[in-house]
């Protein structure tokens, strides 16, 4: 699929006016070839210090998807911004981190071809999640401690005490860093 060339020109309008017209057309051609030039390699790191960072995948937090009454443990990735998170920073109240499970892409095949059966509409629609054009989802390439191909849903976040991610050792139950 190929991207429109008004998305292009609008583009055009956020661009440093500085960028040469190589830069540029470098950046388009890269845009044009997302996601398959995707490099997983240099999109992953695994941070080496305690710290919570926005964009981290961390294994075994709590998950309750309201109004059921489970609660999982599951790898999730941060979504709060990291200066939120860091315990330096004073507060007159309790900071809390959000975060969102990450769920994998194979795994969520299986079940829309159990339930939904229009091979063609899936197909469009993961080709969609993988290009970043479905605004509540955010792909995550294999990669780095990513095994294979996943996700999350942004509009499936929950919260809790930052003390509780510190207490679990950050270092030890990191699985990337973006």
């Amino acid at each position: 699929m190929t991207t429109p060339p008004e998305l292009f020109e609008e583009i055009k309008l956020y661009l440093p006016k500085y960028l040469s017209p190589t830069a540029e057309e470098n950046l388009f051609e890269a845009l044009r070839e997302y996601p398959e030039n995707i490099d997983s390699s240099k999109l992953y790191s695994n941070m080496d210090k305690e710290i919570i960072y926005q964009g981290d995948g961390l294994k075994n937090l709590l998950f309750i998807k309201l109004p059921e009454e489970s609660i999982r443990m599951v790898n999730s990735m941060i979504v709060t911004n990291t200066c939120d998170n860091n315990m330096s920073n004073p507060r007159l109240f309790k900071t809390c981190v959000c975060y969102t499970p990450i769920i994998s892409l194979k795994k969520y095949i299986s079940v829309l071809n159990t339930e939904i059966k229009d091979l063609k509409r899936i197909a469009q629609h993961v080709s969609n999640l993988k290009k970043q054009k479905i605004t509540q989802i955010f792909f995550l390439p294999e990669g780095g401690n990513i095994k294979e191909d996943s996700f999350v849903f942004l509009d499936r976040i929950v919260s809790c005490d930052v003390n509780y991610i510190y207490e679990k050792k950050i270092q030890e139950n990191r699985l990337f860093s973006l």
